[in-house]
Formats: C-alpha cells, sequence, structure tokens
C-alpha cells in the first residue's frame, strides 16, 4: 500500500503544480505544463499496483516442448512474469510422452512449485497428478489443450481456443470452398484432445450442413518428414480430392508444401489448416493454401500467467476463469502484415517492439 499511496501523492502533486504553470504561463507554457504532467504521470505508471510479494515460480509443463508454435507462447509468459516480477520454468515432452509429462507435474509438485500449467492432451492421464498438486495447495491451470466435458479432472481453468469450435468453424468454411466431393483432414496424433476435438467439430459442420461432401479422417505423424510423406503418398492414392485440411500446424505447412508441389490450386483443390508457421503464411501469400487459422499462442502463454497470479494475489479470490484465446482466419488479403513484420507476440522475432496499425479495426 505504500508504494500505491506514494504513487497517488506523485500524481496529485504532479497535478496541481502543472495547473499553477499553466495558469501562470498562459497557453505557449501549458503545453510546456501539461508534457512535464505526462511525463510524471508515465513515471508513475511504472510502479506496480501490488504490494511486495514473493517471487513466485509457475511450471509451464508442455507436450513438445520444442516446437516452434510455443515459441510466442513462451515470449507471453516471460512478458508477463516480467512484468509481475516472477519466475517460470518450461519443462516436459518433447514428443507428447504422457508419462513424460506427468513426471515433469510430480517434479513440479515436489520442488512446490506456486502454480502449475499444462496442456491436457490425454482425457484421463493428467487427472491424478492435477489432483495431487491441488491437495497439496498448487493450482493448477489447463492451457492450449483442456479436459473434455465431464472429466473428472479438477484443473481450476482453461486458457485457449475453443477447439471444437474452431473445427467447426473450419468446417463451415469447407462447405463454402468444396461444395462437393471428397475431403481429408489430416491429423497428426488421432485421440489427443490438442487435435481430435478440431476434427470433430469439422465433421460435425459438414454433416450439419447437408452437403455431398465425403470428410475423412487422414492420421499423419508428429514428425514432419512423416506426416509430408503421409500427406504426399494421400494426394497421389486420392487424386480425385477436392479438399486437403489439417488440424495442426505441421501438417498445414506439409498441405501447402504438397499443394504447390503438384499445382493443386489451378487444379480446384482448396486447402487450409491451422497455425501461423512461416511455411504456411508463405503458402497462403502464393495460393497454395486458403487459409490458415491463428490461435494467439502468445496470449495463451501472457494470460495463464496472468489467472496464476492473481489467484496467488488474492488468496483464490480473483478468478479463475476460462479464457478463449479466439481464432483469426488468416488468407491472402490478410496475409502481409504477419510476413512484413517481424515480432514476439508471432514468435518470429526475440526483441519487444510497438507495432505501429493503420487503417480500420476490423477490416
Amino acid at each position: 500500500m505504500k508504494r500505491k499511496d506514494k504513487s497517488t501523492e506523485i500524481s496529485h502533486d504532479a497535478w496541481s503544480a502543472a495547473s499553477r504553470r499553466a495558469m501562470l504561463l498562459g497557453a505557449g507554457g501549458s503545453a510546456l505544463a501539461l508534457a512535464a504532467l505526462a511525463s510524471t504521470r508515465a513515471r508513475a505508471a511504472d510502479a506496480s499496483p501490488f504490494p511486495a510479494h514473493p517471487r513466485w515460480k509457475f511450471v509451464f509443463v508442455n507436450h513438445v516442448t520444442t516446437n516452434p508454435f510455443f515459441v510466442p507462447c513462451q515470449y507471453g509468459i516471460h512478458d508477463a512474469c516480467a512484468i509481475l516480477g516472477c519466475d517460470y520454468q518450461w519443462t516436459g515432452s518433447e514428443t507428447s510422452d504422457v508419462g513424460q509429462m506427468v513426471n515433469a507435474m510430480n517434479a513440479a509438485i515436489a520442488g512446490k512449485a506456486d502454480a502449475i500449467a499444462v496442456p491436457i492432451v490425454d482425457p484421463k492421464g493428467f487427472d491424478a497428478p492435477t489432483a495431487k498438486a491441488m491437495d497439496a495447495g498448487i493450482p493448477v491451470f489447463s492451457y492450449n489443450a483442456d479436459s473434455p466435458t465431464g472429466s473428472n479432472n479438477r484443473r481450476l481453468a482453461y486458457i485457449g481456443q475453443d477447439l471444437f469450435l474452431s473445427g467447426q468453424e473450419m468446417g463451415e468454411r469447407i462447405v463454402k470452398m468444396v461444395g462437393s466431393g471428397k475431403v481429408a483432414i489430416f491429423i497428426a496424433t488421432p485421440g489427443q484432445l490438442n487435435l481430435q476435438p478440431r476434427v470433430d467439430g469439422a465433421m460435425a459442420a459438414i454433416k450439419k450442413s447437408g452437403a455431398k461432401i465425403q470428410a475423412t479422417m487422414v492420421a499423419t505423424d508428429p514428425t514432419v518428414n512423416v506426416a509430408l510423406s503421409k500427406i504426399q503418398a494421400y494426394y497421389l492414392g486420392n487424386q480425385d480430392v477436392k479438399g486437403m485440411f489439417a488440424v495442426s500446424g505441421g501438417d498445414t505447412s506439409s498441405v501447402g508444401i504438397v499443394m504447390k508441389k503438384y499445382g493443386l490450386a489451378k487444379k480446384g483443390v482448396q486447402s487450409g489448416g491451422f497455425d501461423l508457421q512461416p511455411k504456411s503464411l508463405e503458402a497462403v501469400k502464393a495460393g497454395d493454401l486458403g487459409f490458415a487459422i491463428d490461435q494467439q499462442p502468445y496470449l495463451q502463454g501472457f494470460y495463464t500467467v496472468m489467472e496464476m497470479f492473481l489467484f496467488k494475489a488474492s488468496g483464490g479470490l480473483v478468478g479463475p476463469a476460462d479464457i478463449n484465446t479466439g481464432l483469426k482466419f488468416v488468407t491472402h488479403d490478410s496475409v502481409a502484415p504477419y510476413l512484413d513484420t517481424k515480432t514476439r507476440y508471432e514468435g518470429s522475432a526475440a526483441t519487444p517492439l510497438i507495432v505501429p496499425r493503420s487503417g480500420k479495426i476490423g477490416g
């Protein structure tokens, strides 16, 4: 409270002094006085509104720790921790191994982490470690992937894209793009909760539309090179296909590569997928992919830290609340800023910067 009171006093005193100078100096002096006030206010705003607190340590368990998708997510974690005066650890598995992820959670519990975040990629595999953490007084949040409806998992809140809804919206777009015919929906790890709900949502939307689309889920592989070969093999064996779509970043990039290699866009084959990997964005610009869906990985890290911190700071009185980090279709008409601007928010640069925006919002 002492820090907060000091900020309030500075602001009040500065305002009084600036007002007096403005009246004495006239209109020309007013600008200088108010500029000084603005500078003082900016310095005062740097002071934290929170009282002194322990440097809490938040452990983020991940299922693919080295995947480039999670680079902006880690930037979001880092930035939120820097703002709030906390530390974090990035750990888990490189290959979606649930056992390794559970071991990481158990290590975090033994190490007395102040909060744990984990993508719940398995329907039941995280129930026991989540309960163990919660019983030890360690709050658990899920991000990027969540437990299914009706699950016994005791996590406090989910921060990430509404995966089933995102699949539905992709399915609706597939119907508009394809109209009728054979469609493949590629998935790297069938049944995994960060991907399967998207396929389920897309299938549900296609079925609901009544369109004469024969949609098939096609398993690929978490390894990019293997997935690429399987997507290519699928096309060569199904050259009458009307649409090829993917529900993960790696598969989406691979679809774009196959589309370009065989000139499929010119043949009328439709395509699209998820995440903003550089190759996918380039394919969207070139017309080899119809769209790529942004799920805001930076926010998945940033917002999760915010919820952890506020839960700790308020003694559990604030939140926790599910946060949908949204869905944005990036198309040929909107892809340019993603390619032209390098930022931490998209994981394409490490240097923090403010990105100027031109044009109308929502345009």
